[in-house]
Formats: C-alpha cells, sequence, structure tokens
C-alpha cells in the first residue's frame, strides 16, 4: 500500500495546509524564544559574573580578600545577597557533574575586553541542578535558587571566580508553547474544518449528480446550500440539467413524429407491393420494406435508449438469463448458459433484455453459439455473453461499438445488420450506471460483458 503524505479531498488539504503552516510558525517561535533566551541568560549571568570579578579584582587589591594558596591557609570570601567571589593562586576546580558552558565563558571574555581588563583565559560551568528533595525546603518557587553558574577568570596570574543563581525557565517555556500550539491548532482548525465540510458535502452531490447519466432524466434540482460559490454553482448545474432534460425530452417527440411518418407510408407500401403480380419481385420489394422498418425500429431504439417511462427495479439475474435462454432455445439456436450467481441488480427489465438479446444475436451470428454466465466481483454484477468466433482486433473493438460500425460489411440485414446492436446495448448499460466492454479470450472467441452494481 502506497503511503500518501497529501490527502486527495478538499477538506484533507485544507486542514493539511494549516496544520504544516501553524507547525513552522510554531517551530520559528520557539527558535526565537529559545534564542532569546539563551540572550537573557547570558546577559543575566555573563552581566552578574562580570560585575562579581571586576568588584573582587578591586577589593583585592585593597586587601579585603585573602589570596587562597593551596597550603592550609585560611581563606576569606567576600558575600553580597547570597553571592560568592573567589580568588586564588590556583585553578578553581570544578565539581564533579558540572556541565561546561563555552558560550557564557566566550560572553564574559568579551565583556571583560570591553572594560578594558585584561583576561587570560576565562571558564564557566553550571553546577549539577538539586535533587527534588532538597528543592522542597524552599517554600515558595522564587525561593529556589535555581541554576547555580560558576565563571573563573584568569587575570594577572590569579584566578577570580564568581558564583550566582539564575533562575531556570526552560521546561516553562516548553510547556507554555505546548499549550500555546495546542490552542492555536482547536482555534484555527476546529473552524476551518467546518467551513471546508459545509463548501465539501455540497460539492460531493454535485459530483455525483453530474456523473448521472442525463438519459435518465432525474432533473431533480439539488438543493442550493453552502458559501455563496457553491450555491452560485449548484444554481447554474440545475440550470444547465434542465436545459439539457428539455431537449432529450424534443428529441423523443421528435423522433416519435418521424417514426409515425414514416411506418405509415411503409405499411401503406407494404399493402400494395402484395399486389405485385411478379413473385420473385414482389418478394425483393416485400425484404426491402421489411429491412427499412427493422433499420427505423434499431434507429428510434438507439436514439430513445436511457428513456421511456419504465421504472428501474431489482431484477433477480437467474430468472432473466434462464428465459432468455429458453427463448433462443425454443427457435433452435446454439445458446446455453454457463453458470449464473444468484445475485440481483437494479434496472429496468425490458432494457436490459435487449441488450442482452443485441449480444446474443451477435454471438450467434459472428461466432457460432452464444454461453450467458453471470458473476460478481468486488461489488459488481458481470453479465457475459460469450462466443465461440474468431474475436476482434483491438481497432474493430474500438470502433465496432459505435453507430452504424458492422464487423460484416455486406449490406444485407440477415447477415450483416444496421451496425446498431452495440451501440444500443453500451447506451442501455450507462443508462443503469454500468458499462459495456468487449475483450478477446486467450483460448479463442468475444467476451461482451455488462458490468452493473450489485443490488443488495
Amino acid at each position: 500500500m502506497k503511503f500518501r503524505l497529501w490527502p486527495k479531498s478538499l477538506v484533507g488539504q485544507l486542514v493539511f495546509a494549516v496544520a504544516m503552516m501553524l507547525f513552522v510558525a510554531q517551530a520559528i517561535n520557539f527558535a526565537l524564544l529559545v534564542r532569546g533566551q539563551k540572550q537573557q541568560f547570558l546577559a543575566h549571568g555573563g552581566g552578574m559574573a562580570v560585575a562579581r570579578i571586576i568588584d573582587a579584582v578591586e577589593r583585592d587589591r585593597r586587601g579585603d580578600f585573602r589570596t587562597r594558596r593551596g597550603d592550609g591557609d585560611d581563606e576569606r570570601r567576600g558575600r553580597e545577597r547570597g553571592r560568592k567571589q573567589v580568588i586564588s593562586d590556583t585553578p578553581i576546580p570544578v565539581p564533579a557533574g558540572a556541565k561546561p558552558m563555552p558560550d557564557l565563558a566566550d560572553y564574559v571574555s568579551g565583556l571583560l575586553h570591553d572594560a578594558d581588563v585584561r583576561v587570560e583565559a576565562v571558564d564557566a560551568w553550571a553546577l549539577p541542578v538539586r535533587p527534588r528533595a532538597q528543592r522542597a525546603n524552599f517554600p515558595r518557587r522564587s525561593d529556589y535558587p535555581g541554576r547555580i553558574v560558576v565563571v573563573s577568570a584568569k587575570i594577572d596570574g590569579r584566578y577570580v571566580a564568581a558564583r550566582s543563581r539564575i533562575q531556570i525557565g526552560g521546561d516553562r517555556l516548553q510547556g507554555f508553547l505546548l499549550w500555546q500550539t495546542l490552542s492555536l491548532y482547536l482555534l484555527l482548525l476546529v473552524p476551518i474544518m467546518l467551513i471546508a465540510w459545509r463548501a465539501a458535502r455540497p460539492l460531493r452531490d454535485l459530483t455525483r449528480a453530474a456523473r448521472t447519466n442525463p438519459a435518465l432524466r432525474d432533473a431533480t434540482p439539488l438543493e442550493e446550500e453552502g458559501p455563496s460559490d457553491m450555491r452560485d454553482l449548484i444554481a447554474a448545474f440545475n440550470a444547465y440539467r434542465a436545459r439539457i432534460a428539455t431537449m432529450l425530452s424534443d428529441k423523443d417527440r421528435m423522433l416519435g413524429a418521424v417514426g409515425h411518418d414514416l411506418r405509415t407510408p411503409l405499411a401503406s407500401l407494404r399493402v400494395r407491393v402484395e399486389q405485385v403480380e411478379d413473385d420473385a419481385l414482389r418478394d425483393k420489394m416485400i425484404a426491402s420494406i421489411e429491412e427499412m422498418t427493422a433499420m427505423l425500429s434499431d434507429i428510434l431504439a438507439l436514439a430513445r435508449s436511457g428513456a421511456g417511462t419504465e421504472a428501474q427495479e431489482r431484477i433477480p439475474l437467474r430468472e432473466l438469463i434462464g428465459e432468455l435462454a429458453a427463448d433462443y432455445q425454443e427457435r433452435g439456436q446454439d445458446v446455453a448458459i454457463a453458470g449464473v450467481a444468484d445475485v440481483a441488480v437494479l434496472a429496468r427489465p425490458m432494457l436490459l433484455k435487449r441488450a442482452l438479446r443485441n449480444l446474443a444475436d451477435n454471438a450467434v451470428a459472428y461466432g457460432v453459439r452464444a454461453r450467458l454466465s453471470v458473476g460478481v466481483e468486488e461489488g459488481t454484477v458481470r453479465i457475459a455473453v460469450s462466443d465461440d468466433g474468431p474475436g476482434l482486433t483491438e481497432e474493430q473493438i474500438r470502433t465496432l461499438i459505435e453507430p452504424f460500425a458492422r464487423g460484416e460489411q455486406s449490406r444485407n440485414r440477415a447477415t450483416g445488420g444496421a451496425g446498431l446492436g452495440l451501440s444500443i446495448a453500451r447506451d442501455i448499460a450507462e443508462g443503469e450506471g454500468g458499462s459495456l466492454t468487449l475483450s478477446n479470450r486467450p483460448d479463442g472467441g468475444l467476451d461482451a460483458v455488462i458490468a452493473l452494481p450489485v443490488q443488495a
């Protein structure tokens, strides 16, 4: 199964795009806040350390500090508001678990140079955070000392260290950004999803209506809902479909009138031909009249396929296929049943039977015999009419399904036909919500398959 990151639907694409933009915006916001917090940390910690170091150096010059000499002499430290300063002749020892802070060291070094203090080296580290048991000794959060930072600078061969407490704010920043992100997603994505769903629901209805066959004459107007643009589109579609239905109705009335006007003189001509004394000439003339009448019936059937007043109903295919095969067998034609699944479809019985008759007639005429079968594949009923003929080329499969296209080029209706049988079958299948396909079998012969949705 191929994974698709970009969704297909309008709602999915809109929500995904907004979610990604919010994520990118929050990521940038987080990076800027982290950078600002780092700058604040350096300014606060570094500024206090520089002030402590310079103060310690000046006090040492006035004799306020006794130097740690590493030989067991006592040491005096200056204290001010809990912050400690140390001056020693030996490097300040780094406690176990301390974390080096090179950025703070570079920042302090730059400040000392700006203050015209000749510094040889600067080191900085953060002492380990106190355990939770020790934090409980502080009644208020503001009393908690936070992260203890030590900065050591080597000035004139001696080591000056300053220790200060810096409040920890990283966890609070992450929590704040997390709640801010969730709030933004709720405030923005929920309304966007509602708006997109409100626009997508009528759009789906419009898509289903546009896919229906206009020959069904289902001109029930769609409900105009959704945003104003969507309502305008639905209104235009309703008007467009109404115009199509009107044009099809006018066409049917015109064809009915043409069929009536042509059948009347053909019937009169048939009566007059019966009076011709020459038997051979009379038979030829009668055959021509019958061919014209049959061709007229086929043309009208093609033009009216999908129209009419017959209603759709649930059709058990086992009964329909059985009746159809029995009719052919009574006329002595080789039409048999290969296998029929016990399923039903929703269609118009007369039209579906006409489509199957056209396929069976072609199979008997061009393929020696016809075999009827019904199968089910993935919710689709496949009604197949198979023959044992030579099959068709790819070019013939593409062209023979069009009106007046014939595989047999003679003008004799008994062998060549009018070339409308496959076209009528295709239009009927599409009018019932299905399709007609032609394909050659590997072992020889042709399969004409009408695919229709399964009716439960």
